[in-house]
């Protein structure tokens, strides 16, 4: 939302820190310790740290769905992610399930960005070409104008080509980090060791290298954009201005 005075804008901006913080807490922090250090007989025992450790990225989860009061394919696909690792550690399946989920979820994002582009809705829309971050209806008129509306929708299909690469650069990260961190028998202390390594692990392993693949999905989008419209890079972002009482 949009501030009225630059006293208003920073708790916004402290909000959004605060949000990223909670979510790497309750997402990583909290789960590996509960997996790392409490699964001991002598505390909660292997099953129960499961449930426990996978509760607070579930709960977060559902608190930012009542949050935003609308159900988000990608954050419901998310907390589907973490049932399934639930399930098949307390049903105390092969490991190997473990890396099979772990690549299925980022693949079927790329999938679904592939296929959204058949669609009137494609996701790279979503992710990269809003208002929230462009001025979109400045982009279209220039387009227009300019006579390369087709080709900025060429522009726009080979971002989703490379947002989707950042997808399957993620499944392909998880599934050979999962098989060689899972070796043990989920049901045991040390599984539940390996899958809290596994998740401490995945921020830097996987996000890291998939969010530069993204930002120069980003890069790309921009420099088309600004080829295309002939308008310069500050004249496209969208601004937040501030009014004065």
């Amino acid at each position: 939302m949009n501030s009225s005075t630059h006293q208003k804008q920073s708790p916004s901006n402290s909000g959004k820190s605060e949000s990223l913080l909670l979510n790497i807490v309750f997402n990583i922090v909290i789960p590996t310790l509960v997996l790392t250090k409490l699964s001991g007989d002598d505390y909660l025992g292997t099953k129960l740290a499961i449930v426990i450790a996978l509760a607070f990225p579930v709960i977060y989860g559902l608190k930012d769905f009542v949050t935003l009061k609308k159900i988000n394919f990608f954050s419901a696909l998310g907390i589907i992610s973490i049932l399934l690792t639930g399930g098949i550690s307390l049903l105390e399946l092969s490991p190997i399930y473990i890396a099979i989920k772990e690549a299925a979820v980022p693949a079927i994002f790329g999938l679904a960005t592939i296929i959204s582009l058949k669609t009137p809705y494609p996701l790279v829309k979503t992710f990269l070409y809003n208002d929230k971050i462009l001025q979109t209806d400045r982009i279209a008129q220039a387009l227009e104008e300019n006579g390369n509306s087709r080709k900025f929708e060429n522009c726009l299909a080979n971002a989703s080509w490379l947002i989707a690469g950042s997808f399957f650069l993620s499944s392909a990260l998880n599934y050979v980090l999962a098989t060689i961190l899972i070796t043990s028998q989920p049901g045991t202390v040390e599984f539940n060791e390996q899958l809290g390594k596994m998740t401490a692990l995945s921020f830097p392993v996987i996000a890291v290298p998939a969010t530069l693949f993204l930002m120069g999905a980003l890069f790309y989008l921009f420099r088309g954009i600004t080829k295309l419209t002939g308008l310069k890079l500050e004249d496209i972002i969208h601004h937040h201005e501030k009014k004065k009482d």
